[in-house]
């Protein structure tokens, strides 16, 4: 029984005949592509996380300066002399402060 190779099915240990060479040569070619793909991906992922961070750094320091404003807020100043509230009430307006005090 002749000395054969299990995988390629060739009894010569170095491939078969004029197209080794040719099929070493693309299977470097389709290497390095496929090392560039990954590569490419790679800065694509890493682009897309660094993006994600900025955004949510963003989102955060907003929603601080939100909460800031919020807790900020202090009662609206008591009207000054001769200006009266009103506020709806169902169909009519209720008034406060209109009552004079020189009567």
């Amino acid at each position: 029984m002749p000395d054969t190779d299990r995988l390629t099915g060739s009894s010569s240990p170095r491939g078969a005949g004029l197209l080794a060479p040719l099929a070493w040569l693309g299977g470097l070619i389709a290497a390095g592509v496929a090392v560039t793909v990954g590569a490419m991906l790679a800065i694509f992922t890493a682009a897309a996380v660094a993006l994600i961070a900025v955004v949510a750094g963003v989102v955060v320091f907003l929603g601080g300066i939100a909460l800031r404003a919020r807790r900020s807020l202090r009662p609206r100043p008591v009207a000054a002399e001769g200006v009266i509230e009103a506020r709806k009430v169902g169909d009519t307006w209720v008034t406060y402060g209109w009552e004079r005090q020189d009567r």
